[in-house]
């Protein structure tokens, strides 16, 4: 079974807005990568959101840390969390298998808007799913500056 395809699914029947970044979002832009997590991109407005926490409890996916997700929401909340507690990522964790993990980014981002305006669109599992464009992937990738990112950035420059 293909890792989270259930989750892509009922990202699209639920309409929630999101886009697909970090390994997956390499792989869909025709860079083989391999990964292990998911990350997301997900609109941090609250009805959204909402419904992408819904999503999460509803496949089994709970937050690692032990705050009220909702808060997330909250510019001002999420700013302290990205000042005090160093974060990067909201992850989300399976419960029945704590290597299926959900990492939603919340620091460093364009606005949404600017993303969603920019993003690609990929048949894949039955569904047109939501991908960060390739110019937004590679500056998160080149911010993000780690060994694997650099070269990510360099095999992405060079598929055309």
């Amino acid at each position: 079974m293909v890792p989270y395809k259930k989750v892509f699914k009922e990202l699209e029947k639920r309409e929630i807005k999101y886009l697909i970044a970090g390994g997956f979002a390499v792989n869909f832009h025709k860079v083989q990568r391999s990964t292990v997590d998911l990350d997301l991109v997900v609109l941090l407005e609250t009805e959204n959101w909402n419904a992408f926490l819904g999503l999460m409890g509803d496949l089994g996916f709970q937050p690692r840390l032990a705050v009220d997700p909702t808060l997330l929401t909250d510019e001002k909340t999420r700013n302290e969390w990205i000042q005090k507690k160093n974060m990067i990522v909201f992850s989300f964790l399976h419960e029945s298998n704590p290597l299926e993990i959900i990492d939603v980014l919340v620091k460093d981002l364009p606005p949404f808007e600017e993303l969603w305006a920019e993003r690609l669109e990929v048949e894949a599992f039955g569904d047109k799913l939501k991908v960060i464009g390739k110019l937004h992937l590679i500056a998160l990738k080149e911010r993000a500056g780690r060994t694997r990112d650099i070269q990510d950035v360099e095999r992405l420059k060079n598929e055309d």
